[in-house]
C-alpha cells in the first residue's frame, strides 16, 4: 500500500509497504481523511528516539473488516492509546500511562498516514451522520483540549491565558472558552491573532502582559521558549498547563515554581465522546484552521507545508 514512513528522522513515501493484517482483536480501517500535528513534525526532527513507522494518529476512516461485524462500513475516529488492559494502570485509570503501552503513529504501533490502518476494536468510536469527515479529523486533538477540562476547575472569574495560537491552541482556547473561563489568546505576531480576534477572543501580543497576569496559562506554543513565557505571566499559586511536545532541550529557572508555589500540569489525551458531541453541535470552530490538502503520495510536501510558521492545520487524504 500507499504510506509515508519514518526512520532516521527522514519521511519518504512509499508505494511497496506492507498492508496492515489485523489480529483478531483489530479492525482494518481504510482512512479517508488524517490530519498533520506539531507531533508528527516533532517525530521527524526526533522526538520519539529510533523512531521508524508509519507516523499519524488524527484519522478518519471506513472499517473494512472486524470480527464485530457491526463496524463494518461505519465511518469512525480511534483513540491512540492501546494498553494491555491487564496491569493496574490499565485498569484503574485507561491506558494512557500503561508500561507496555503503543501509542498509534508514535509509539509501537504505525498511523495513519497510509492507506490502511489497523486499532483494536475497543478504541473505535463512530462518527454522528452531521459530522463532516474534515471536521471528523479534529476529534483527537480537541479531546487532548478537553483534557484539561478534566484536570482543571475552570472559573468564569479565572483570568486565563493560552500561549500559542496554533493548531491545538485554537482548539484549547475554544473549549476553555465554552467552560466560561476568562480567556485570552497570546501570540508572538499579530497576523497569529487575526483569526481567533475574528471569533470574538480577546487577544495579545505575549510581551504586551505583565509578569503575573493570569490564574491560569496553558502552554501550547510547541517551542521551548513557551514554557519560560507560562512561567513569567503565570500569578503566584497559579496553575500551568503544559500541551506541547517537543524534541528540543530546554533549560529552565524554576525558582519561581518553587517561590511561587505554581502548580504544573502536564496533560496529554482526552476522551473522543465529548469532542464528537462539541463537533455534532457545531460548537467548534474547526473549517477555519484548514490551510491545505495534499494527496498522500504528496504527503513528504503536506509536511514540508506544515512545518512553515503560522500554517495550522494541514490535511492528507489517500
Amino acid at each position: 500500500m500507499l504510506a509515508l514512513y519514518c526512520e532516521n528522522n527522514q519521511l519518504t513515501c512509499r508505494t511497496d509497504y506492507p498492508k496492515p493484517t489485523p489480529q483478531p482483536d483489530e479492525a482494518m480501517i481504510r482512512v479517508a481523511l488524517a490530519g498533520i500535528c506539531s507531533t508528527d513534525l516533532e517525530i521527524v526532527e526526533g522526538f520519539v528516539s529510533g523512531y521508524a513507522g508509519v507516523p499519524g494518529h488524527e484519522f478518519v476512516g471506513v472499517v473494512e473488516e472486524a470480527a464485530d461485524e457491526d463496524w463494518v462500513g461505519k465511518r469512525v475516529v480511534a483513540s491512540i492509546n492501546i494498553g494491555c488492559q491487564t496491569c493496574d494502570i490499565c485498569q484503574r485509570h485507561g491506558p494512557a500511562h500503561c508500561a507496555s503501552r503503543q501509542a498509534l503513529g508514535i509509539h509501537s504501533k504505525d498511523g495513519a498516514f497510509a492507506e490502511y490502518v489497523t486499532v483494536p476494536i475497543r478504541n473505535l468510536h463512530a462518527v454522528p451522520d452531521n459530522v463532516t469527515d474534515e471536521q471528523a479529523v479534529f476529534t483527537e486533538p480537541l479531546a487532548a483540549a478537553l483534557k484539561i477540562r478534566d484536570q482543571v476547575k475552570i472559573r468564569p472569574s479565572q483570568k486565563t491565558a493560552v500561549v500559542g495560537p496554533g493548531r491545538l491552541g485554537l482548539l484549547v482556547a475554544q473549549v476553555l472558552q465554552l467552560a466560561g473561563g476568562d480567556v485570552t489568546v497570546l501570540g508572538r505576531r499579530h497576523t497569529s491573532l487575526e483569526l481567533p480576534a475574528s471569533w470574538g477572543m480577546a487577544t495579545g501580543l505575549t510581551t504586551d502582559f505583565a509578569d503575573n497576569s493570569f490564574a491560569l496559562v496553558v502552554e501550547v506554543t510547541g517551542n521551548n521558549a513557551g514554557f519560560a513565557q507560562a512561567i513569567r505571566l503565570v500569578r503566584p499559586m497559579g496553575a500551568i498547563v503544559l500541551k506541547s511536545t517537543f524534541a528540543a532541550e530546554n533549560q529552565l529557572n524554576m525558582t519561581k515554581i518553587v517561590v511561587s508555589e505554581i502548580e504544573v500540569i502536564g496533560s496529554r489525551c482526552g476522551s473522543f465522546a465529548p469532542a464528537l458531541r462539541l463537533l455534532a453541535r457545531n460548537q467548534i470552530h474547526t473549517k477555519p484552521l484548514i490551510m491545505a490538502e495534499y494527496a498522500l503520495a504528496d504527503g513528504v510536501a503536506a509536511f514540508e507545508k506544515a512545518a512553515q510558521p503560522g500554517v495550522l492545520k494541514v490535511l492528507v487524504r489517500p
